[in-house]
């Protein structure tokens, strides 16, 4: 037997205000002559359909502030009674609606150009009867048209169903008794903003629970020293070039190993966005284990060099680093560099100053097979020594144009040493210093270390 067709409500040129008290009787809102009189509003699927380049359609609420509103009515009325008087939008154009009379027809006419569904809860539930779920209905439609505005449709002696049906998820519910056209356009209405609110706010939701969520890995991923039985005094400042982001492509670490000798390393992967900032915790952690199973110099650097081949997304990635173990004593390193700036020394009675840079070895990833030579660095009974990423000395100095460079880093650290300034407040006013002189926030990130010994 073929599925009857759908009848499409007769839609009038015009809303003559309030419906006439005997439009709340069956069969009343179409006796009029001009009820008679009116075409048929035939809407075919493909009209007023809209989707976005991804091919998602957009949210049906989102839609109604363009478009004129669509109304699918799921009401079983075999005896063809019209429940649904004439309609307006709030502009004056009329709302045009599709009937259905069970939720296999309404799925069928549930198109991207509908806005809201009206649905009579008195409706049985697809593969639901007889389970006492007086909403089944409900929740099977909303199953089906998760991004549409629902209206619930009870009798008047049912409206505990509809307030439930409301919390179930239904923008509101109304009273078939109590339907006339200023009522019903007015809920439309209101039921479609309610939902795009609804939508917008759950979006928001959901995009602050992700950047919580982001927050919560990035900061877990950044290192946490290892410092246990050490007299060194340890501080850092991270600030990444991307924006709302707690993570870039630099990355340090400390960690003191068993013989006593404190390791430190900061290094910075070419580009500041999360790939590469994904590649950098991958080295950094490959640095902890590695230095832990008790590689240093060379054969450390050449061993990273292998992991940052393997794990970036192309030949041209590559990073720079520097390395440091001070010995057990604290009065001397060894230092290796990999294309990274030279560390800053700071000791009492002398001026800042960078350590040599003339063993520098080429960055990781750019010469297969290269080799990094590892320099021996005297440092004294008190001292203080500063990792940095050129993100530090990279930015702009006022509208000159001009980089403050390692010599302006220099002149500024030994000034603020001067002022007493020392540990994390050091590489605070540092920082922000740069970026003060730079007129803005910096574009690269930026990851200084501080290791102090004091006698």
């Amino acid at each position: 037997m073929p599925a009857p067709v759908p009848r499409q409500r007769a839609i009038p040129a015009a809303e003559g205000g309030q419906a006439p008290a005997a439009a709340h009787s069956k069969g009343s809102a179409l006796d009029s002559s001009e009820a008679r009189t009116a075409a048929p509003h035939t809407v075919a699927p493909s009209e007023s359909s809209t989707t976005d380049r991804s091919g998602t359609p957009p949210d049906r609420a989102e839609t109604a502030a363009h478009t004129n509103l669509t109304l699918l009515l799921i009401e079983d009325d075999p005896g063809g009674s019209p429940i649904v008087p004439d309609l307006l939008d709030q502009s004056g154009k009329p709302i045009r609606v599709r009937t259905a009379r069970n939720l296999t027809e309404a799925e069928r006419l549930l198109t991207d150009d509908v806005h809201c569904i009206l649905l009579d809860l008195a409706l049985p539930a697809p593969g639901r009867t007889g389970d006492g779920d007086e909403l089944a209905v409900l929740k099977h439609v909303l199953e089906l048209a998760p991004r549409h505005a629902v209206l619930a449709l009870t009798g008047a002696d049912d409206t505990e169903r509809g307030a439930e049906a409301v919390r179930v998820g239904a923008q509101d519910y109304l009273v078939r008794d109590e339907l006339d056209g200023r009522l019903l356009s007015r809920a439309i209405r209101y039921a479609v903003e309610r939902k795009r609110s609804d939508s917008a706010e759950r979006r928001l939701a959901e995009g602050r629970v992700r950047a919580q969520e982001n927050r919560r890995l990035e900061r877990g991923l950044l290192p946490t020293p290892l410092l246990d039985g050490s007299p060194l005094r340890f501080a850092a400042r991270y600030r990444p070039g991307r924006s709302r982001a707690l993570l870039g492509g630099d990355f340090y670490d400390v960690v003191r190993t068993p013989d006593g000798t404190v390791h430190a390393m900061i290094g910075d992967v070419c580009g500041h966005g999360p790939d590469e900032a994904a590649l950098g915790v991958e080295l950094r952690i490959a640095w902890r284990a590695l230095t832990l199973a008790g590689l240093c110099g060379d054969q450390l650097l050449g061993t990273l060099q292998e992991v940052l081949e393997h794990e970036r997304a192309d030949d041209e990635i590559f990073a720079t680093l520097c390395t440091v173990d001070i010995a057990p004593d604290g009065r001397r390193a060894g230092l290796c560099l990999a294309g990274h700036p030279s560390p800053l020394l700071a000791r009492p009675g002398v001026p800042a100053r960078l350590l040599p840079y003339d063993n520098n070895g080429p960055a990781l990833g750019l010469l297969p097979g290269a080799r990094w030579p590892r320099m021996q660095v005297e440092l004294g009974a008190e001292w203080s020594l500063m990792l940095y990423t050129d993100g530090l000395i990279e930015g702009r100095v006022g509208d000159t144009g001009e980089r403050l460079g390692q010599d302006g880093m220099v002149e500024m650290i030994r000034r603020q040493l001067s002022e007493g300034l020392h540990g994390e407040e050091l590489l605070r006013t540092a920082v922000n210093e740069v970026r003060d002189l730079n007129g803005g926030e910096l574009t690269d990130d930026v990851a200084v270390l501080l290791l102090d010994r004091t006698a």
